[in-house]
């Protein structure tokens, strides 16, 4: 009976919200009115930025109204690349939108390298040292993440910790004292001196064939078939001192031990004795939302989700996953999502998406494009419209892992046709006859034409 009365709560609260998506069809035909922003995330800060790429997050602001926040990261890495070597106090889950990547990074005390393309989902844990390259063929590396706050230091929006580095960024390592560094590298201070303020291009650097001077120490490391790459590691920075040494009889600074030694010492020493079939063999594996069969798809559009039971990385997060395509003019019915909040990034297209407050007025009715970051409350009322000439294709997070199976208020297959009795009719101060027929007449589900929908 409880359940029932909830129930009846949220479509009293639905009466004033079909109202309200009423009026998006008014607008669509020329009304206009002062668009409300509240829910979308603006303002995004540029954490990165160099010749090879940049990162740009935009925080999260929910407060009260969200349970749980995620910042949303935009990762652009020019061809040829490298995010150097970190850790971060906040877990990361990568979508990659384009192109291709690498990502290597320490899961039990071995390194672990994956290739992800597009539409694939991998997740970074808090505190795992990683790194990130570009390795498409001419192309830009696009990847949208998700940033937990909840674990962070609380010093801005979350804190990079780079082991590699030097003048910019400066690496972790560097504040030791020089008697600690030099006992724990087992090297001279004045080496240390020279390893430790060498580079100065930034966290993301270029490592392709025109900036090889600068970075060819990271190319020769990034162009190592993964069976190899710790195997030959030492020859390959022997031969490298050798080379430097007899250029011209020049002295040079040696900086080809200091990745050795750095990837020894903090990367763990141990991985050089392990044979290459224990890299990855055990690593987690990424996810690939394009391949996935839609949970739902008509004439009208497709979505997927993608819960810990699906992906089970995303357990230890707590993070859900979600991709919709919504044709011309086709709307994602009126609907709640009764375990999280959701974070949205179109990516393609165009269109409107409104939101109701709990009394059942108006919280945000606007207009998205590409690139713009939404995020709805748990329990809020929603729905989203694509744009009449073009498509509305958009991908996010939701604060959940667990099934999040979102509650259609309207539909063929929705929660009122499931309630449809003589309560619901009286509810509405309606016969049962006419509360049937208003009911039936809709009989597509979840993902429905509008007034202004092609046809084909």
């Amino acid at each position: 009976m409880g359940n029932r009365i909830t129930l009846l709560i949220m479509l009293l609260i639905l009466c004033h919200g079909v109202s309200m998506t009423m009026g998006l069809w008014g607008m669509e035909n020329g009304s206009h009115s002062k668009p409300n922003k509240m829910f979308l995330l603006q303002n995004s800060k540029r954490l990165v930025k160099t010749d090879a790429g940049e990162m740009r997050v935009l925080k999260s602001y929910g407060g009260r109204v969200s349970e749980r926040q995620l910042h949303v990261g935009f990762i652009t890495m020019e061809p040829s690349s490298l995010f150097v070597p970190q850790y971060l106090d906040s877990t990361l889950i990568l979508f990659v939108r384009s192109g291709e990547a690498k990502v290597g990074f320490i899961y039990q005390d071995k390194l672990a390298e994956r290739k992800l393309k597009n539409g694939d989902v991998y997740q970074i844990p808090a505190g795992s040292t990683f790194y990130l390259s570009n390795i498409g063929d001419g192309q830009t590396l696009h990847i949208i993440c998700s940033i937990d706050p909840s674990e962070s230091l609380g010093v801005g929006i979350f804190q990079s910790f780079y082991i590699g580095g030097g003048a910019n960024p400066v690496s972790v390592l560097s504040g030791f004292h020089p008697h600690i560094l030099e006992a724990a590298f087992n090297v001279s201070g004045e080496e240390l001196g020279r390893f430790f303020t060498r580079r100065h291009d930034g966290p993301i650097v270029h490592v392709g064939d025109s900036h090889a001077k600068a970075s060819s120490l990271w190319t020769k490391f990034l162009q190592l078939r993964e069976d190899e790459k710790l195997h030959h590691m030492k020859k390959m920075m022997q031969d490298q001192d050798e080379e430097e040494e007899n250029n011209d009889g020049e002295v040079k600074q040696k900086t080809s031990w200091s990745w050795r030694k750095l990837l020894e010492t903090v990367l763990c020493n141990e991985m050089l004795k392990k044979k290459s079939d224990h890299f990855t063999h055990h690593s987690p594996h990424s996810c690939n939302l394009y391949d996935r069969k839609p949970d739902f798809k008509n004439s009208y559009g497709s979505s997927v989700t993608v819960d810990g039971s699906d992906y089970s990385p995303l357990k230890s997060s707590g993070v859900g996953i979600y991709h919709v395509n919504l044709k011309p003019g086709s709307m994602m019915t009126p609907h709640v999502n009764p375990r999280a909040t959701e974070y949205g990034v179109v990516l393609k297209g165009s269109g409107r998406i409104q939101i109701l407050f709990p009394n059942g007025s108006n919280a945000m009715d606007t207009q998205i494009k590409e690139r713009d970051v939404f995020f709805v409350p748990r329990y809020f009322p929603f729905c989203q419209i694509a744009s009449k000439n073009e498509s509305l294709e958009f991908f996010g997070f939701t604060t959940s892992s667990k099934k999040n199976k979102s509650q259609f208020l309207v539909g063929a297959s929705s929660l009122m046709k499931t309630m449809m009795g003589p309560e619901l009719a009286a509810s509405f101060g309606v016969s049962e006859d006419t509360m049937q027929n208003i009911l039936n007449a809709q009989h597509e589900a979840v993902i429905l034409p509008t007034p202004w929908t092609k046809h084909d």
